[in-house]
């Protein structure tokens, strides 16, 4: 027969073995939560860098459009539909009234946070589509044949080594007519939770 002191011994452990597995239960919980909330950011993310493929397929098509009517349109700024055409940061991108002066990946992430085209408030997986075009020339005027407005440009067609992409041309060079200098493609997507993704495409 137990005594009271017994009982009370037992009420005790039975108690502290009670508190131990509703903290066990607790964690397991936060544990689950934790993953599906993980699951659910890589699942936001990958949906967002799957959107910016719209992105910049119709700054390519933009970017196409531009160059049949006329080329020579390319050769300077055009603000109002996203397009530079200059990499360099000589301009100011964020409207402080300052010219910038930064690393020019930053540059174009600026740009595209600030003056970026809208290509869709809504592509209907809650995601905010944004872009800008910058043509990788040093000034926004026709490419010249000396340092004053060096172009990187893509690989002409006759030359058959492995590079896609070939270095800015020396001062003084002369700009092949086969080459198109390169431009580049930022696009942001803003998507659910605050998720924000940013890419570049090159083409020539």
């Amino acid at each position: 027969m137990q005594t009271w002191r017994q009982r009370g011994v037992v009420l005790f452990i039975a108690l502290i073995a009670l508190l131990v597995m509703s903290l066990a239960a607790v964690a397991l919980i936060r544990s689950v939560d934790t993953n599906t909330m993980i699951a659910g950011n890589l699942a936001l993310r990958q949906s967002a860098l799957t959107s910016s493929d719209r992105g910049a397929e119709t700054a390519m098509n933009w970017l196409d459009a531009k160059a049949l009517a006329n080329l020579a349109e390319l050769d300077g700024n055009n603000v109002g539909e996203g397009y530079y055409a200059t990499y360099f940061p000589t301009i100011d991108a964020n409207g402080d009234g300052v010219t910038d002066d930064e690393d020019d990946r930053l540059f174009a992430k600026s740009l595209v946070d600030n003056n970026g085209v809208l290509d869709t408030a809504d592509d209907g997986q809650g995601n905010k589509i944004e872009y800008i075009v910058q043509r990788m020339c040093l000034n926004p005027a026709p490419p010249a044949n000396d340092a004053t407005n060096k172009c990187m440009l893509g690989k002409p067609e006759t030359d058959t080594s492995s590079f896609a992409v070939k270095d800015a041309p020396e001062a003084g060079a002369i700009v092949n007519t086969n080459q198109s200098p390169i431009y580049r493609v930022t696009v942001k997507v803003t998507g659910p939770k605050n998720t924000v993704s940013y890419t570049q495409t090159y083409v020539y």
